[in-house]
């Protein structure tokens, strides 16, 4: 096969007459991109209205944390005035009489007068024992001593006989002497007659047991028809005396200067009593006396105030707290105790002013009676007394009438 001959099998082809794809295909093409860039553009208006939401919501979070409710707190004023310094302590009642009445004649208990805790005056009737024996003792006395009374007449009468005879020199000397002698004897047996008569008058008169002192009889211990003894040590009734009464209490000797430079400068000091939780006030009165001893086993001193007792609210041996005015300072800033917050070491209350919370440190001194004396706020300013758990420097309030529950939270640190 010549060359010629191949190269006339193979077609010639041209320039403009290569192969090109199908119209199809491009169409296609087309439409897969526009549906990208549909979508791209989707997914840019997507994020667009996201980060929009966002931002409106970071805005409206943002508006909604800086508009705080309002705080609900009861608040309180400020004030100026005086605060006393009190001493406390532990005392017990301890009535200025208390009597065990003890028998001091023997026989059978015939009657029992008082009734048990009855309010009795000196004097009053208690108990009375058979006398019987008694009297018959003293009758007996009686009769001796009227004899002995009359034979001492008699010697008398001899005397002023003899003292005549005498003087007209018709008895000796002697027999004067003697009858003056006899005389004196028989005084002496008529004193000791009248001695026995006072004894057995006395006895008697035990028989009929009576109150020594005005106050509180306690339970009866004995009865009719019982036997007591002179010589025993049973006790048949005890008598205290409720008013006045006195309360004894201690104080720490290092306090000792302090009470008795004051006591010399007032003469007296008031003494106020508060009942186990120290809420309630039984009695007022006054220091009465300082023991004079300390103990050295405690290093504290006793002593003793003295109370009306009117109402009978102070009971014999009872305990209570005493609080003993040894100062009054005038003219400091007081505010409830309640108000106070603590921070360790730290004291700070909440200042409300245009009904918005600030935090101020403060210095407390003495407390009394809810209230305390403190140092960094001025009388007039406003504090806040309760809702501490709540409440934060900055914080709206909204003063309450009546207080919210009670929270026992210290509040925030300032």
């Amino acid at each position: 096969m010549s060359e010629v001959g191949i190269n006339s099998e193979v077609p010639h082809i041209g320039r403009d007459h290569q192969l090109s794809p199908p119209r199809s295909w491009y169409h296609q093409r087309w439409i897969l991109w526009t549906i990208a860039l549909v979508l791209l553009v989707l997914c840019g208006i997507i994020l667009v209205v996201i980060r929009e939401n966002d931002a409106k919501a970071a805005a409206a979070k943002k508006k909604l944390a800086a508009v705080k409710p309002s705080v609900s707190a009861t608040v309180a004023t400020a004030t100026k005035g005086s605060i006393g310094i009190y001493l406390d302590a532990i005392g017990t009642v301890t009535p200025v009489y208390t009597d065990s009445i003890v028998a001091q004649a023997s026989g059978i208990i015939t009657a029992v007068h008082y009734g048990e805790g009855q309010f009795i005056q000196k004097g009053d009737a208690l108990i009375d024992i058979d006398p019987r024996p008694y009297q018959a003792q003293l009758m007996q006395a009686e009769g001796s001593l009227e004899h002995d009374t009359n034979v001492l007449a008699q010697a008398q009468m001899d005397l002023d006989r003899y003292r005549a005879a005498w003087a007209g020199n018709g008895i000796p000397k002697q027999l004067l002497d003697d009858q003056e002698k006899i005389v004196l004897q028989e005084q002496g047996t008529v004193k000791n007659d009248q001695g026995t008569v006072n004894y057995d008058e006395v006895q008697l008169g035990y028989c009929r047991i009576s109150a020594p002192i005005a106050g509180r009889v306690g339970l009866r211990l004995v009865d009719p028809g019982n036997v007591v003894q002179a010589s025993g040590n049973s006790v048949l009734a005890v008598i205290t005396q409720m008013q006045p009464t006195t309360v004894i209490f201690t104080m720490a000797e290092d306090s000792l200067g302090q009470v008795r430079s004051r006591l010399r400068l007032m003469h007296t000091l008031p003494v106020e009593v508060w009942d186990r939780s120290q809420t309630t006030r039984i009695a007022s009165g006054k220091l009465q006396t300082i023991d004079n001893q300390i103990d050295t086993t405690t290093g504290t001193v006793k002593l003793r105030a003295l109370f009306d007792n009117k109402d009978s609210a102070l009971y014999p041996n009872q305990f209570v707290n005493t609080r003993l005015l040894v100062n009054t300072l005038e003219g400091v800033t007081l505010i409830p105790t309640a108000a106070v917050q603590h921070n360790g070491q730290a004291a700070f209350l909440y200042v409300i002013a245009n009904n918005v919370a600030s935090v101020r440190n403060i210095t407390t001194g003495v407390a009394d009676s809810g209230m305390t004396a403190v140092q960094g706020i001025n009388p007039g300013e406003v504090v806040a007394t309760s809702s501490f758990d709540k409440l934060q420097a900055g914080s709206p309030v909204a003063a309450a009438k009546q207080a919210p529950p009670a929270n026992t939270s210290q509040g925030n640190a300032p």
